[in-house]
């Protein structure tokens, strides 16, 4: 008689066994898959306000909430132009400063999510035009940062302080946000160098190929675990509305030493047929320079279109008589040479961009301005009709004295003019300091290298993989193994 064995207790229970790992392990490879793709992007957001001396802008910036702390990329995602001039401007009325706001943090309160808003933080940076101020009338000054604080406040933003920062700050926080934006931090190929141009101010900042000889320029940071020795510089009273009335102030005062009324100024840097009356103490009402007294309260500024005697003019506001140090750059401030590739921005950006003048060579757009300086001013005024004549009655000056800044100040040469330059913006966020205000204020560029994981996503995924056939592979094989131990028990005969 042929009797068939019994299958082993064990058999349906390793079965049932494999089956439950081979489950288990389909659902961890898909969990890994699908883990790094969220069904919706959460953002946070951040404002800042760049409180300059000719005007104030808002800023919103957005980044992925789920990289705040290492690499979550920081981009703008608005920008709003306050109507009317800097806030400094309001010395005489304080609380205008305050109400100047409203309309573009409203913009703000519409952009950014409402359950955000409470921990959307609002920072105001007030640059050269408040520290003139503060330089001239301090109290007018206090008056005006409470008045902007009172109004921030009112807001359902997270308010984290309004405060003039100082001309180094406005250098390495420009410096900051371009090679940030640049991505140039996290890449070993060097860094951007960073021009700024504003009214009241202008500011050169980069890491130099020398010694800095003076410690007021110099400057530390350790960003994503790079040493950066930065070489930063602002000059106040050097941006491009300040050296204007320096320059007109010069020309007036030599009247004077010639015992002539001042009547009449006859500009080379303005376009001839321009005629205007300007009132003296609109040219001397700065701390910029010493109030003058003059016979006669008004002149007539008149336009001569004249580019090689107006950079002779801009020179004069450049003292490079004196240099207490190896090299520099003018006024007796040192300065390594400049080496390396620069960004300029902000005024730097708009006048060349305006002259067309921002990819021609140093020789060239010399020649093109010369031309655009000759030009009648009712031609100027016919080709440009949207444009407000104080704005484009400027143009030929501020064009001189970036050209003439750049190379007798910063000295930049014929040679590496093509290193520089003129930005706008670095993909959708606009170069300037504020970017790099918020970063450093809200700790988001780490100083030291983010964590890596073990492996990058891909190779994990591919890992997990392989591992999971493997170990599929190995069930099989016991699978196999049991049903032929089987197959021979069943031949047995007792």
């Amino acid at each position: 008689m042929e009797v068939k064995v019994k299958n082993p207790w064990y058999r349906p229970v390793v079965i049932f066994l494999a089956a439950f790992i081979t489950v288990v392990i389909i659902i961890m490879v898909a969990i890994s898959v699908v883990q790094y793709k969220p069904l919706q992007q959460k953002c946070k957001y951040g404002i800042v306000l760049d409180a300059g001396s000719s005007h104030t802008s808002v800023f919103i910036y957005e980044w992925p909430a789920e990289k705040e702390n290492n690499t979550g990329m920081v981009r703008q995602k608005h920008t709003c132009n306050v109507k009317g001039k800097g806030i400094s401007s309001y010395s005489d009325n304080p609380n205008g400063a305050g109400t100047s706001l409203h309309e573009c943090m409203q913009e703000a309160k519409q952009k950014i999510p409402t359950h955000r808003h409470h921990e959307t933080p609002v920072y105001l940076g007030a640059t050269a035009g408040m520290r003139l101020l503060k330089m001239e009338n301090e109290e007018a000054s206090e008056k005006v940062l409470d008045s902007v604080e009172h109004s921030l406040k009112s807001y359902p933003f997270s308010y984290q302080g309004a405060r003039i920062i100082t001309g180094q700050e406005e250098g390495a926080f420009g410096w900051i946000t371009v090679n940030y934006l640049s991505e140039n931090l996290r890449k070993p190929t060097g860094t951007l160098g960073a021009l700024d141009l504003g009214g009241a101010s202008t500011q050169i900042t980069f890491v130099p190929q020398q010694d800095i000889e003076s410690h007021d320029n110099s400057i530390n940071f350790r960003l994503y675990g790079n040493d950066y020795h930065l070489y930063t510089h602002s000059f106040l009273c050097y941006g491009k509305d300040q050296v204007l009335k320096l320059s007109m102030a010069k020309k007036l005062e030599s009247t004077l030493e010639n015992m002539a009324e001042p009547t009449e100024l006859r500009d080379p840097c303005f376009h001839p047929g321009y005629n205007l009356t300007r009132n003296v103490q609109s040219v001397f009402n700065t701390p910029c320079m010493k109030e003058v007294k003059m016979a006669n309260e008004n002149f007539f500024h008149v336009g001569l279109g004249i580019w090689s005697q107006c950079q002779q003019s801009i020179r004069k506001v450049f003292n490079t008589s004196y240099c207490p140090y190896s090299r520099c750059s003018f006024n007796g401030v040192f300065q390594p040479s400049v080496d390396g590739h620069f960004g300029a921005f902000s005024a730097f950006f708009f006048v060349m961009d305006f002259l067309n003048l921002t990819s021609d060579t140093l020789e060239g757009a010399k020649k093109k301005l010369a031309t655009y300086c000759s030009t009648p001013w009712k031609k100027i005024t016919e080709n440009h009709p949207y444009i407000k004549e104080k704005y484009l009655s400027e143009y030929c000056f501020s064009a001189t004295y970036i050209l003439t800044l750049l190379e007798d100040g910063y000295k930049f040469t014929s040679d590496n003019w093509k290193d520089i330059s003129f930005i706008k913006k670095i993909g959708d966020s606009d170069a300037g300091w504020t970017l790099g205000y918020m970063l450093n204020l809200t700790n988001m560029i780490p100083a030291e290298a983010p964590d890596m994981p073990l492996m990058p996503h891909g190779g994990y995924v591919t890992f997990m993989l392989l591992f999971s056939l493997l170990i599929l592979l190995l069930l099989l094989l016991v699978y196999m193994y049991f049903r032929r131990s089987t197959r021979t028990a069943q031949k047995d005969i007792i």
